[in-house]
C-alpha cells in the first residue's frame, strides 16, 4: 500500500464531513412538516375567530346593516356619522378616564408587589394569593362589589357610616362612578400585572445589585437607577397589555351601571354593544370597531417605540 493509500481515506473522511451541513439542511427542511402540523391549529384559529371577523367587520363598516335585511353599500357615511357623534366622543373621554385611573393605580402597586415580592419572599403560596383574584370571572367580581358598595346595604357604607363618615352612592354619582369601577377592576388585574413583572425582576442578575450595594446605594437609589432601567421591556409589554385590556373594559360596567348614570359610564365597548345588540346599527357598529383597532394599534406602536421595548440595558453586561 503506498503512501498516497494511505493519505487517501482521511481526505475522503474530510470531503464527507465538509458535504455533512446539506444532509443537516435536508433533515431541517424534513422536519417542516411537523413543525407546520403543529402551528396550524393556532393559524386556522387565528384566521377564524380573528382576522375573518376582521376583515368582515372592516365590510360592514362601509354599509348599512341591521341582520333582517342584506348589507347595503353606503361608503364612507358611518365614519361621516361619527365625527358628528357626541355619544361617541363622549364615550372615548370616558374610556380614556378609565384608563388613566386603572393603568396609572395599577401599575405603581404592580410595581410595589413585585418588589417587595421579590426582595422580601418568593413563596409560591404568596403568588397564588396574590393571582387569586385575577381567576375569578370578572362578572362575579363586578357583582360583589356592586353588592359591597350599595348605597342602602352594602357592607362599605355600613362601614363609613359607623366611622361618622356620609354615605356615598359609589355607583350612582357621576363623579364616583368611572374611578370606582377603574378602582375594582384594579383590584382583580394587580396581581396578573404584579407576576408579570416580578418574572422580569427574576432576570436581572443579583450581581448587578451587589455591584450598586457596594457602590454605596441605598434601597431606594437602587430602584430608581437600576431595577426599573432593566426592567423597561418587560415594563413595556406589561404597559401595552393592560391599556389594551382597559380600553376593552365592558362587562363590569355592564354588570353594573349599565353605562350610567347619564352616560358617565358609557365606555366605548359599551357603546358598540348597545349600537350594534340594543339598536340594531350593525354597520355604524363596525365603524366605530374599525376606529378604536387603529387607535388601539397606534397606542400601542407608540408606546412600544417610545419605551425602546426591543433594547435592554443587560446587554453587554
Amino acid at each position: 500500500m503506498t503512501s498516497d493509500t494511505v493519505h487517501a481515506a482521511p481526505r475522503r473522511t474530510e470531503a464527507a464531513s465538509r458535504g455533512a451541513p446539506p444532509r443537516r439542511r435536508g433533515r431541517r427542511l424534513g422536519d417542516l412538516p411537523i413543525a407546520l402540523a403543529f402551528v396550524l391549529p393556532a393559524a386556522l384559529g387565528f384566521v377564524l375567530f380573528y382576522l375573518w371577523p376582521t376583515l368582515r367587520a372592516f365590510y360592514l363598516s362601509l354599509t348599512q346593516y341591521n341582520v333582517l335585511t342584506p348589507p347595503r353599500f353606503i361608503g364612507l357615511d358611518n365614519y361621516e356619522r361619527l365625527l358628528g357623534d357626541h355619544l361617541f366622543w363622549n364615550a372615548l373621554v370616558v374610556t380614556a378616564e378609565y384608563v388613566v385611573i386603572n393603568i396609572g393605580v395599577q401599575t405603581v402597586m404592580s410595581v410595589l408587589l413585585a418588589v417587595l415580592m421579590h426582595r422580601l419572599t418568593r413563596s409560591m403560596f404568596v403568588r397564588g394569593v396574590v393571582l387569586l383574584p385575577f381567576l375569578v370571572a370578572n362578572v362575579v367580581v363586578a357583582l360583589v362589589w356592586f353588592w359591597m358598595l350599595d348605597y342602602q346595604l352594602g357592607i362599605v357604607n355600613q362601614g363609613l357610616e359607623w366611622l361618622g363618615v356620609d354615605r356615598l352612592a359609589f355607583f350612582g354619582e357621576s363623579e364616583l362612578a368611572i374611578p370606582t369601577i377603574a378602582l375594582v377592576n384594579t383590584w382583580r388585574h394587580v396581581g396578573y400585572t404584579a407576576l408579570l413583572i416580578f418574572a422580569g425582576l427574576q432576570m436581572i442578575p443579583s450581581s448587578v445589585y451587589e455591584a450598586a450595594a457596594i457602590d454605596g446605594a441605598g434601597e431606594w437609589r437602587i430602584f430608581w437607577r437600576v431595577t426599573l432601567p432593566l426592567l423597561r421591556p418587560v415594563m413595556a409589554l406589561v404597559m401595552v397589555l393592560t391599556v389594551i385590556g382597559s380600553f376593552q373594559v365592558f362587562d363590569t360596567v355592564a354588570v353594573t351601571t349599565g353605562g350610567g348614570p347619564i352616560n358617565a359610564t358609557r365606555v366605548i365597548y359599551y357603546y358598540i354593544y348597545d349600537l350594534a345588540f340594543t339598536r340594531f346599527h350593525f354597520g355604524y357598529a363596525a365603524a366605530l370597531s374599525s376606529v378604536l383597532f387603529v387607535l388601539l394599534a397606534g397606542v400601542a406602536y407608540l408606546q412600544l417605540r417610545l419605551s425602546r421595548a426591543g433594547e435592554s440595558d443587560l446587554k453587554g453586561s
